[in-house]
């Protein structure tokens, strides 16, 4: 998915019972450092198509989490759909914003 960068387990060893190993961030695919993020928010005049192609186009995504956070959007209300740099960032939002989509660009927590 975008929303989180790309995960990748350190180790495929099994750790000890009640472990859970943290995956590593692979910082490359982010954009750099992933500290800000886009949330695209659900409206009334948007097709699923639209949405799924406008995500696809702007985050590079799969045709899948194009799905995934389009399905977020309509029944949560908006989705996180892109972690990078605040330019890539704005960058993505701009291009979602061209069909109308109501976007916003925040820094994470």
């Amino acid at each position: 998915m975008t929303r989180p960068p790309r995960w990748r387990l350190h180790s495929v060893r099994a750790a000890s019972p009640g472990t859970i190993e943290l995956p590593a961030i692979d910082d490359a695919q982010t954009g750099g450092g992933g500290e800000w993020s886009v949330t695209v928010f659900n409206n009334e005049y948007n097709t699923y198509d639209e949405v799924i192609n406008i995500l696809m186009a702007a985050t590079s995504c799969s045709f899948e989490e194009a799905c995934i956070e389009t399905w977020e959007i309509d029944h949560l209300g908006r989705s996180v759909v892109h972690y990078a740099s605040e330019q890539e960032c704005e960058h993505v939002a701009g291009v979602i914003r061209t069909i109308g989509i109501q976007v916003s660009v925040g820094r994470e927590p």
